[in-house]
């Protein structure tokens, strides 16, 4: 995983983040992850497991999702890498 504006250190709520890497499902039905973050919203047709893509969004460590692995990061963004 590549990261275009930041350095990888522990996610900060609210900025903006580009992550580059391939899909990879998750544990629970439906989650996606990339590079340790659950990608939350965001087209799935573009998301789908095995893809590789570049995902514009920001990580919300305090966001509540059903999902139990990986940093919740808000999808903004998407295009294939």
């Amino acid at each position: 995983m590549n990261t275009d504006e930041y350095p990888d250190d522990l996610p900060v709520s609210g900025r903006r983040r580009t992550l580059t890497g391939v899909v990879q499902p998750g544990v629970e039905r439906g989650s996606l992850l990339l590079g340790g973050y659950l990608l939350v919203g965001g087209p799935r047709e573009l998301l789908a497991g095995g893809r590789a893509v570049r995902v514009t969004g920001r990580p919300q460590p305090n966001l509540l999702t059903t999902a139990q692995q990986g940093t919740p990061f808000v999808v903004e963004s998407v295009e294939p890498a």
